[in-house]
């Protein structure tokens, strides 16, 4: 659709407002709200223009014009506004710049797909994440100089049990570990899934299941369908957004937090990816588990890289709370057919053409664009490279006790800031074609590591339980 068409368009459709989003470096949407009357064909065409010395990780202040050109393509409207508003993705632009910023990972993403492209490897790539959220009641938390303190209210969570909530306890909810999946009440949110998924589909998100999952106090999964990593990093964002402001309509909140709570399950990401050329997925074969040479090719880059990979995957100082053996965490680097206790599962399919492996340690903290473009990258570099994955571990890694399993297997990274090690030292593959460069690595790195300073400097609550007499 051309500016024109879309200018006759929100006539047409009486919308009030088009709202500008893009994402930053730490994946948080952000937005800009035009009013329609000024929404005219050359604003459309050649974008807005804002101070992006405001945005984390980008511009200074003494040269912060940058310009958000939108994405036209990618119009939806948006089910909670009270007035009529079109969202619309957008990218990043500096002034006068032909392509993308380099710091916009929307723009990193589509380098990847450029990339893969060139290589000759493929021309298509579908990326299907699985992110896991939390609904709970309420949640408050306080960090002062003389007290630091959270509280997490779930009508859900096994320790409501005791409670009177308005004189009534029903008593059906799921135990630690123990919410997966079993029907109402016990499970208490499918009816706002339900919407959520609504919702979804509203804004051009296919969902393909919802259920609760592992943990107690209210952890949820909607399965979305895949697309390509550009496409799909959009609808990562569409899906926050939904999740967060449909909770938010039945008085509830919603959480991507890794580890929200101490003794059990944490919120997964798993991804499900494939590469095809000229319409063949590449990774159907006649190897292991159906797998073509490409596959496991790829997948030996995924492994070698991935402690680099973590510190986009698991971007957090929290997401290594939920990087636990014993937890459904996968710790182990290493691959096998149907194991989810190894980093990459293949799962079992039936139609050839949905072959494809799951990367199972990344969390719903990730920016989106810039985990799929990592991977993928890691990826080309196992088929550029003929990684070799090693042989499969087709046996529960978590009860493996023996010394020698051990020291032959490696972990992820067991912090954020040995991720980030991992990153500073591992670099050569993102780089590889410019599609990230050392300027946007180096930002993303000291932007984390103002992150990793808080955490270091604050003492939390567990630890007078653990050193105050000592």
């Amino acid at each position: 659709m051309s500016p024109l068409q879309f200018v006759k368009r929100l006539k047409s459709e009486k919308i009030a407002f088009v709202d500008f989003r893009f994402t930053d470096l730490l994946g948080v949407f952000q937005h800009v709200t035009v009013p329609t009357c000024a929404a005219d064909a050359h604003l459309l065409a050649h974008g807005k223009c804002f101070d992006g010395s405001s945005i984390p990780g980008w511009r200074g202040i003494e040269n912060s014009d940058m310009v958000i050109v939108p994405d036209l393509s990618t119009a939806v409207l948006d089910p909670f506004a009270e007035e009529r508003t079109l969202v619309v993705i957008s990218d990043i632009y500096e002034p006068d710049a032909k392509a993308g910023y380099n710091r916009c990972p929307r723009t990193i993403a589509a380098k990847a797909m450029a990339a893969l492209k060139k290589s000759g490897v493929g021309d298509g790539a579908i990326f299907a994440p699985e992110p896991e959220f939390f609904i709970f009641d309420s949640v408050q938390w306080e960090n002062e100089m003389g007290r630091a303190s959270y509280r997490i209210h779930s009508e859900e969570a096994v320790w409501s049990s005791p409670l009177e909530m308005d004189g009534f306890n029903s008593g059906h909810r799921p135990g630690v570990k123990s919410g997966y999946f079993p029907a109402p009440p016990v499970d208490s949110l499918t009816d706002i899934r339900g919407e959520m998924c609504l919702k979804l589909h509203e804004c051009g998100v296919e969902t393909e299941v919802h259920h609760h999952e592992v943990a107690t106090a209210g952890q949820c999964e909607i399965g979305v369908v895949g697309a390509p990593p550009v496409r799909r990093g959009d609808m990562a964002q569409i899906f926050k957004y939904v999740v967060r402001n449909v909770a938010h309509q039945f008085g509830k909140t919603a959480t991507f937090m890794p580890k929200p709570l101490s003794d059990d399950n944490g919120n997964g990401m798993h991804v499900h990816q494939s590469v095809s050329k000229k319409g063949r997925n590449i990774f159907a074969g006649d190897g292991y588990a159906g797998m073509s040479r490409e596959a496991m090719w790829y997948i030996g880059g995924v492994l070698r890289h991935a402690r680099a990979l973590n510190a986009f995957s698991n971007p957090t100082t929290n997401s290594y709370k939920r990087l636990l053996p014993g937890f459904e965490a996968p710790v182990n680097l290493t691959y096998s057919a149907k194991n989810r206790s190894a980093a990459v599962r293949i799962p079992h399919v039936t139609n050839p053409k949905a072959r494809r492996f799951e990367v199972r340690f990344p969390d719903p903290a990730a920016n989106a664009y810039l985990c799929f473009a990592s991977m993928l990258l890691a990826g080309l570099d196992g088929i550029r490279n003929r990684v070799d994955p090693g042989k499969p571990a087709d046996y529960n890694l978590y009860a493996r006790r023996r010394a020698a399993d051990k020291s032959e297997m490696r972990n992820v990274c067991a912090t954020l800031p040995e991720a980030l090690t991992a990153l500073d030292q591992d670099r050569k593959f993102l780089t590889a074609g410019n599609v990230f460069d050392d300027d946007v690595i180096d930002a993303y790195i000291d932007l984390k590591m103002a992150e990793v300073e808080l955490f270091r400097k604050a003492p939390l609550p567990v630890e007078f339980e653990m050193y105050y007499s000592i």
